[in-house]
């Protein structure tokens, strides 16, 4: 383990952060509010970091494992210290409660502890969405497009960070290039959200931090009755589809600005995520009909939170809890499928769900033909036999996880629905689950020792447990 190597990275890194913070403390200065937290916190994070980088490091080589640790120990620090200007501030001023929104905003999970907005300065809202975006393609992609790094660091970062069962995969020869491309597809898509935002009579800054949350697939509200309380078909309309677009593949709109308009089809696991929204949105939509009286509001409330929920954002313009039995259990079971690999959202992802699917045909294939060879495929290109053990031990784990740390959620007390979805919707960083947790309620209510639990989960979820399980390898740490 090249330890100097990682604390001169992740110094690296806090600097970045530093000079994110900037935006919020100009939204500060603009409207007047007291911009002394951001500044305190832009000075002690430039101190912890600076300080950092000043270590010398015998060599800049690094493998796959600091590349991990690198990772998962900069997100934990720039949440540790992201939570900073809400506990300055007053705003936030438990600690816990602080570090537990901040990560939820980084892994862009939307759970929130708070109960109103009352406190909350624009420029505080404005850190809490933008740690949406920030977060939603990624710290280290972000951090990448910026810093001159090695290619081969490069390489374990990109890994380590993107999401689903082919990581790492490079647009172009140099990383920080492939980073460079990611971001500007990304601001692009966000910057033509905030133009039919506006086109739908949304203010600018609802626009700019709704687009935030949407991009980052976070799921954030900016108010107190957060985009219900516009009441415009429209708008509910347009952040459906935008967080539909956040939740592709983001090589499939690389592929596409390239000429291969026709990747958008033909890529197997967008297609069957097309197919997965719209059955499910159909099958609710028939299902609520009798909550709201008429097909095109049921068509409109479903494909909303089918969206929502597939993409793990979060948004909610209704209270689905209150809704039919079955309606409930589809949106579960949207929450454990999730967006498809190299897109913003979270939880198990499309390309997982298709490869354990063909896994297990080819073990049932397997018992009736001993002796036949099957290649599984995807996007008719086989698969090496790594991937497929990969996402085997990602779902075994995610499992073990979930029933594990939904037992110690337990303990609180709560009841079995608010506390398993509350599991649920951190480690696949949704955001609202059911029960006292669902899209009307928060997560205030919790200890603190669950909600540093859940924390936890959240981090895992994002980095894709990994990273995480590795940084408490001890193996990890060993210098050789």
């Amino acid at each position: 383990m090249n330890i100097k190597a990682v604390l001169n990275t992740l110094g690296r890194l806090l600097q970045v952060e530093a000079g994110l913070l900037v935006l919020p403390l100009v939204v500060a200065l603009i409207y007047g509010e007291d911009a002394h937290p951001f500044l305190l916190t832009i000075l002690i994070i430039g101190i912890v970091g600076t300080a950092l980088t000043l270590i010398k490091k015998k060599t800049s080589v690094t493998f796959e494992r600091e590349g991990f640790i690198i990772v998962s120990m900069s997100w934990l620090l720039m949440s540790a210290f992201g939570c900073l200007p809400f506990v300055i501030s007053g705003a936030i001023p438990n600690y816990i409660d602080a570090f537990f929104e901040t990560v939820s905003g980084f892994t862009t999970t939307g759970a929130s502890i708070l109960t109103g907005f009352d406190t909350m300065n624009q420029s505080l809202i404005f850190w809490r969405a933008f740690t949406h975006w920030i977060g939603g393609m990624g710290v280290l992609v972000f951090a990448m497009a910026l810093l001159p790094m090695t290619n081969s660091r490069s390489v374990h970062i990109l890994k380590a960070e993107t999401t689903g069962p082919t990581k790492g995969g490079k647009l172009v020869p140099k990383m920080r290039s492939t980073a460079t491309i990611l971001y500007v597809l990304y601001f692009s898509l966000t910057v033509v959200e905030v133009v039919f935002l506006l086109f739908g009579g949304m203010p600018l800054f609802e626009a700019v931090t709704y687009s935030f949350a949407t991009a980052g697939t976070g799921g954030f509200s900016m108010s107190a009755s957060g985009i219900a309380g516009y009441n415009s078909p429209y708008l509910n309309v347009v952040i459906s589809v935008f967080m539909l677009l956040f939740g592709v593949n983001f090589n499939i709109y690389y592929m596409m600005i390239l000429g291969n308009i026709k990747s958008f089809f033909s890529n197997e696991e967008n297609r069957w995520y097309m197919i997965i929204v719209a059955a499910s949105t159909l099958f609710i939509a028939v299902n609520i009909m009798s909550v709201f009286g008429n097909f095109a509001q049921s068509l409109m409330q479903s494909f909303f939170h089918v969206s929502s929920v597939i993409t793990t954002t979060g948004f909610g313009i209704a209270d689905f809890t209150l809704w039919p039995t079955a309606s409930q259990y589809v949106l579960v079971l949207l929450m454990f499928v999730g967006a498809c690999a190299g897109s913003t959202g979270g939880a198990i992802k499309v390309a997982r769900v298709i490869i354990l699917l063909k896994s297990i045909r080819r073990s049932i294939n397997k018992m009736i033909r001993p002796n036949q060879v099957e290649l599984i495929r995807l996007n008719g290109t086989a698969l090496d036999e790594d991937v497929v053990s990969s996402t085997h031990t990602f779902f075994s784990l995610y499992m073990l996880l979930l029933l594990g740390s939904g037992l110690l959620v337990c303990l609180d007390g709560f009841d079995f629905t608010t506390s398993f979805t509350a599991t649920i919707a951190c480690l696949s960083n949704i955001g609202p689950g059911l029960g006292l947790v669902g899209p009307m309620g928060n997560f205030s209510f919790f200890s603190p020792g669950v909600k540093l639990l859940l924390s936890l989960l959240m981090l895992m979820g994002r980095l894709e447990l990994f990273s995480v399980v590795i940084m408490f390898s001890p193996k990890a740490w060993r210098r050789r």
